[in-house]
């Protein structure tokens, strides 16, 4: 006689927790900050956090470098505008919530077919491929206005179709909670895919692909497959972003914008699943916020995201990952006075930088308005020697600082980190 024991797995609260207050924060936060500019920033950041973990399947999971990932999310805005522009002649029945599922499969065919080629070489010629097919499809935008729409682009109405109980996504709150449904289980079904059998192996492509060519997979046809999934969410967020905006240029496609899904995934954090979530929220604050208060944004970006590569390469998830771990053995209180100076150092560093960079684009951009200027509430002279001085005696002092500050706290952080490392051996012991 055998007996069956039933085994019961404990409940996640955590997980189930984290997984409520992100649904909540979606729900509520139209509600918090009800601007157009903020409703209008918010269905950004969710567009823009799909995208962005749509890549970080290719570079976080799979270690694909790619250089053309706007193609997917920018041929499944076109195939979107055009099924939009269906629905409004009556052509197509389809309801207008519908339309970001055509950029997702519009993703799907466009990734089965280019992701077959690409797929097949790993490492820098994945990175070359990549750049040549996004190099092709924009090429193409410019050549095919019959499809692409020319410079113009093509445009469609949101409103179309008949309206369901009142919903016509005329207003932009509606957009925003359609878009929030799709954020919600877009992020839902690609951390599901990280734990299922094809997303584990292809960790194990990204770390040791020699190994697992060894025990029997195909490493090719790992790669083909996630290419084919990221490509589906990258259609999806490129519906939505043609439902948002009710028009589709050729700078979808281009370069600038898949360069900005690189940049801004390293700078949240490739090798976490949430890295991700924070470099779409960073992209959006920087394409739409950052670049009304400066001209010279791009240059800021480039500065933070070499400041990143130097001194946390694992990016902005990565420095919270390691401060948790502090703070589980309970020694993080011991670094907010190393931190504070670390932010006003740095700050200070900035602030001159600033100084001196906003003073060159007023030179070169702005010399029918004079020379003097105002940064941060400080008159400055573009052409008067003293306000160079001070803002380059402002960036040496900070710098100064900042590496005397950044010293001290690499020997605190040592023997924090020698502290858990014993600590974690004799719980082992024990």
């Amino acid at each position: 006689m055998t007996t069956k024991y039933y085994e019961f797995k404990p409940l996640n609260v955590g997980r189930w927790l984290t997984w409520g207050l992100f649904a909540l924060l979606l729900i509520v936060a139209p509600k918090i900050f009800t601007s157009g500019l903020a409703m209008t920033v918010l269905s950004q950041m969710g567009i823009a956090i799909i995208a962005c973990l749509s890549y970080n399947i290719l570079l976080g999971q799979g270690g694909m470098l790619s250089f053309g990932h706007a193609v997917y999310t920018g041929l499944g805005s076109f195939m979107a505008i055009h099924a939009l522009n269906r629905v409004t002649e009556g052509t197509l029945s389809l309801p207008v919530s519908l339309i970001p599922i055509v950029g997702g499969l519009a993703g799907v065919f466009f990734a089965v077919l280019f992701g077959y080629v690409t797929t097949r070489k790993a490492g820098t010629t994945f990175a070359m491929i990549t750049l040549g097919l996004g190099e092709l499809v924009f090429a193409l935008s410019l050549m095919i206005p019959e499809f692409f729409g020319g410079e113009g682009g093509v445009s469609g109405d949101r409103m179309a179709g008949k309206p369901f109980m009142g919903v016509t996504f005329g207003p932009q709150v509606q957009v925003y909670y359609l878009i929030a449904v799709y954020t919600f289980i877009s992020v839902a079904l690609m951390y599901a895919f990280t734990r299922t059998p094809l997303g584990r192996i292809l960790n194990a492509v990204r770390d040791n692909p020699e190994r697992v060519e060894f025990v029997g997979y195909d490493t090719q046809k790992v790669r083909y497959f996630a290419f084919i999934i990221a490509g589906f969410f990258a259609g999806i967020s490129g519906g939505l972003g043609a439902l948002n905006f009710e028009i589709v240029t050729a700078e979808v496609v281009g370069a600038a914008r898949s360069g900005a899904y690189l940049l801004f995934t390293f700078l949240g954090g490739a090798t976490f699943f949430f890295g991700p979530i924070i470099g779409g929220v960073l992209m959006v604050l920087a394409l739409i916020l950052l670049s009304e208060l400066t001209k010279a944004w791009l240059l800021y970006l480039g500065l933070i995201f070499l400041f990143m590569v130097m001194y946390a390469p694992g990016g902005i998830a990565s420095l919270i990952m390691m401060n948790l771990r502090v703070a589980a053995f309970g020694r993080l209180r011991e670094l907010w006075v190393s931190y504070l100076a670390l932010a006003g150092t740095a700050l200070v560093m900035l602030a001159g930088a600033a100084a001196m960079i906003e003073m060159v684009y007023h030179l070169q951009l702005n010399t029918t308005l004079g020379s003097e200027l105002r940064f941060l509430g400080v008159p400055l002279d573009a052409h008067g020697l003293n306000s160079w001085f001070g803002a380059g005696m402002v960036l040496l002092t900070g710098f100064g600082l900042f590496e005397l500050t950044r010293r001290a706290f690499l020997r605190q952080w040592g023997e924090i980190q020698e502290y858990i490392e014993k600590e974690i051996k004799r719980r082992e012991a024990l």
